[in-house]
């Protein structure tokens, strides 16, 4: 498992933090129980967090979309299938050596 990065310690612990400090202060909970799952959510927040500011934007744009769809493979046609137009160099010489 990689180590995580600098950011991603520090946004998921500010986010942690601070969303249980004010869910704490807004919903003014006094059991020992509603407590601990103001401090859970906060946690699942952070990780939320941490995770999401590693992904890069590309990704995170493809993960949103879908698979990409393939492209057309360009398929390379051999010269001798190559049909001449109506200005035929049959008769010009090669200026090669």
């Amino acid at each position: 498992m990689p180590r995580p990065t600098t950011a991603q310690l520090a946004y998921g612990s500010l986010t942690v933090v601070l969303s249980t400090l004010a869910t704490l202060l807004l919903s003014d909970v006094r059991s020992g129980a509603a407590v601990v799952a103001v401090a859970a959510g906060g946690l699942l927040l952070g990780l939320l967090v941490a995770v999401g500011v590693t992904m890069p934007v590309a990704a995170r744009r493809r993960a949103s979309l879908g698979p990409a769809p393939i492209p057309p493979a360009a398929v390379p046609v051999p010269r001798s299938r190559v049909t001449s137009g109506a200005g035929s160099r049959v008769g010009e010489r090669s200026l090669r050596r």
